[in-house]
């Protein structure tokens, strides 16, 4: 285990008492890893699970570089959701305060002149792309003399078609400055964005092993088979010997919507979390789960990347995921910040085969199996005739002269076919 403190990364005295006052006395590897070369000015691209501890990885290093107050934006985090850019700007606000320095949020869903007047003058911005181009095509925000700007989740962002915004934003922010990367994954489009946004980038890995490793050492893991006419009473006796904060995934805003109203009706308390619902409701219900008040809520997995907190003991897929990357965005909103979660995954008989492929992809093989399922059919994949895998041969026929006299005869001439 790492000796080394905030202090001695170079955070500074004020920053580290706000630290310890909240509990953070030793910092986790990716900050360990980030902050001093952050500090050094280098641009990074970084691979950091959920949890990790990734928002004061960059958020420590960029008010320490800030020091004191500008009046104009001199750094800016870029986030895919509002509330994952809300969370952000929160977690922020206190570091930044400590040296004396403003921050503000701007996303979409709220008054666009209220959001203004406070990014115009502070001296760190969170926003999310879309609200930042309008306020930039607008001239309500100057970002000429930005000095760093980091982009978080550079992967949803992709997966939520905001790269041409963010590219766009890139055309309006100083060439000369210092550029941080954050992502669960760093190849592909991503890798292609962070060529394009960085110069000469240090690249820090965390969890060498594999993300899903590493969730399946902190997670416990399980599958519940269930019927439709009984998945709902299931999901309320798993809920109700669960201590901490319940966070379900609906694969839906409808399918939420409907299975926060009967819970209600059955006499469980809980939240939907989901586009439908005006901004203003989203930060009430999160502020609720947050406080404790709320101790289930449902969610989409769109309006789920604002969730950041540490207490979330229990994340149950109601509907299971769509693919393996999903999965293991729902089940790192639990396990984070190197505490212990656990994850359960409802499924109904139609669903065996696509989950246990998909268990068997996460390593969870042994999981599967305990958890009473057989092992998955493997999926099987049709060709069409048009693709390369369906090529049928062609065959000369070979016509004797017998059979082609025959044919000749039996033709009826042209005009003759009655109407």
């Amino acid at each position: 285990m790492s000796d080394a403190t905030f202090a001695s990364l170079g955070v500074s005295e004020p920053v580290c008492a706000l630290l310890e006052g909240k509990g953070f006395t030793a910092p986790f590897p990716v900050q360990e890893m980030v902050i001093p070369e952050a500090l050094e000015g280098r641009d990074l691209t970084v691979r950091a699970p959920t949890g990790s501890g990734k928002t004061l990885a960059f958020a420590l290093p960029t008010v320490e570089f800030l020091n004191e107050p500008h009046g104009y934006p001199g750094a800016l985090v870029l986030a895919p959701t509002r509330e994952l850019a809300s969370q952000i700007a929160t977690e922020i606000e206190p570091l930044a305060a400590a040296l004396g320095l403003k921050t503000a949020v701007a996303y979409g869903g709220v008054p666009l002149d209220r959001q203004a007047k406070k990014a115009a003058t502070a001296d760190f911005i969170v926003a999310t792309p879309g609200r930042l181009l309008d306020l930039m095509r607008q001239k309500l925000i100057d970002l000429s003399r930005l000095e760093v700007l980091i982009l978080d989740e550079a992967d949803r962002m992709l997966d939520m078609g905001f790269i041409p915004q963010v590219e766009a934003i890139l055309k309006g922010i100083p060439d000369e400055r210092q550029t941080m990367l954050f992502s669960a994954t760093l190849d592909g489009e991503v890798a292609r964005l962070a060529n394009k946004m960085t110069r000469s980038p240090g690249l820090i890995e965390t969890d060498h092993a594999g993300t899903d490793i590493a969730l399946s050492e902190r997670l416990k893991q399980s599958f519940v088979a269930c019927d439709p006419s009984d998945r709902t009473e299931t999901l309320i006796e798993i809920v109700k010997t669960e201590d901490d904060l319940v966070l379900v995934f609906c694969r839906t805003r409808r399918g939420a919507a409907r299975l926060t109203e009967r819970l209600n009706k059955l006499g469980m308390a809980a939240k939907e979390l989901h586009g439908d619902l005006s901004q203003s409701v989203r930060e009430q219900t999160l502020k609720s789960f947050t406080d404790g008040k709320t101790r289930v809520l449902i969610a989409t997995d769109v309006a789920s990347r604002g969730i950041d907190l540490d207490d979330i003991g229990l994340v149950i897929n109601f509907d299971p995921p769509d693919d393996h990357d999903t999965y293991t965005h729902r089940v790192g909103r639990t396990a984070r910040a190197g505490r212990t979660g656990r994850a359960i995954t409802m499924v109904l008989p139609d669903q065996v085969d696509e989950v246990g492929r998909m268990a068997r992809r996460l390593g969870q093989d042994h999981t599967w199996t305990a958890s009473g399922f057989r092992d998955p059919l493997s999926k099987v994949m049709y060709a069409s005739r048009g693709s390369r895998v369906f090529k049928p041969t062609k065959t000369k026929l070979t016509v004797t002269p017998e059979v082609a006299e025959a044919r000749k005869a039996s033709r009826v001439p042209r005009g003759s076919r009655s109407s």
